[in-house]
């Protein structure tokens, strides 16, 4: 699936016991991350070989794509999250040698005037750039969503847009996952009425949604279902494709 040797040492000690206390749901989410790692490795790949000049990925976090995919050398890759994460991550890596031209940069994405200097004037010399948030969405408001879509819309070089997709009936699941006390201090917040309609009504179009099941079967990791579960899917055609079809990635074009 991929190969991430970077990753014990930016988690620490406490990665492994941070994930253990979330109990059921980290199963879950492990699955989860996993299968959304594979979705947007294989359309960075793609878009890179079908001629986009730069990634940003905004909210970057504790990403290592930059160190681990095959990349050419002078390849514009910018990450932006706050600076303290930043900070972090660079010291935290300062010895490993990235196989692209990466900048970090500091900026407070819930400052609106902050963000939007910021992507007015980020990449300059790019045309065709992908724009990444990955586990971004989902903890927005609607307002927050439709702004940044609109901020990103405006920018003519923002080719590309890869972000989460989620049907309507997988929202109470994310609801029940909210009022968890470990995820109290940072809900979902984004359950739009229709997720690609809201997309299309701020300037960007659907051009390709992966679901993380398909990945699942692709490399033989099931999704960690209750037996009750696998055993009504297995029954039901209509029940399997509907939940197939309840989460994933997609990739976005701007609305001409």
């Amino acid at each position: 699936m991929f190969h991430d040797p970077l990753a014990a040492r930016l988690v620490g000690d406490r990665g492994p016991a941070i994930a253990k206390s979330f109990g059921r749901i980290s199963r879950h989410s492990a699955w989860s991350i996993v299968t959304r790692t594979v979705m947007i490795d294989d359309y960075l790949r793609e878009a890179v070989a079908n001629g986009v000049d730069a990634v940003l990925n905004l909210g970057a976090g504790l990403d290592t794509r930059p160190y681990r995919l095959e990349l050419p050398p002078t390849f514009p890759w910018v990450e932006v999250d706050l600076p303290h994460l930043i900070e972090f991550k660079e010291q935290t890596l300062r010895d490993q040698m990235p196989r692209c031209r990466l900048q970090r940069v500091g900026v407070n994405l819930a400052d609106a005037k902050e963000r939007r200097a910021f992507l007015a004037s980020v990449l300059p010399d790019s045309h065709r750039v992908l724009v990444l948030t990955e586990g971004v969405v989902p903890y927005l408001t609607q307002a927050q969503v439709g702004e940044l879509a609109e901020e990103l819309k405006l920018q003519s070089r923002f080719a590309f847009w890869i972000a989460e997709y989620y049907a309507p009936h997988v929202y109470p699941y994310l609801r029940r996952i909210g009022h968890s006390n470990r995820m109290r201090n940072a809900p979902f917040q984004f359950f739009p009425p229709d997720w690609l309609v809201f997309f299309a009504q701020h300037g960007w179009l659907k051009h390709d949604i992966r679901y993380g099941l398909d990945v699942g079967e692709r490399f033989s990791r099931r999704s960690p279902l209750n037996w009750f579960a696998r055993l009504f899917l297995r029954y039901s055609a209509e029940a399997r494709e509907r939940l197939r079809k309840g989460s994933g990635y997609m990739l976005m074009t701007p609305r001409d």
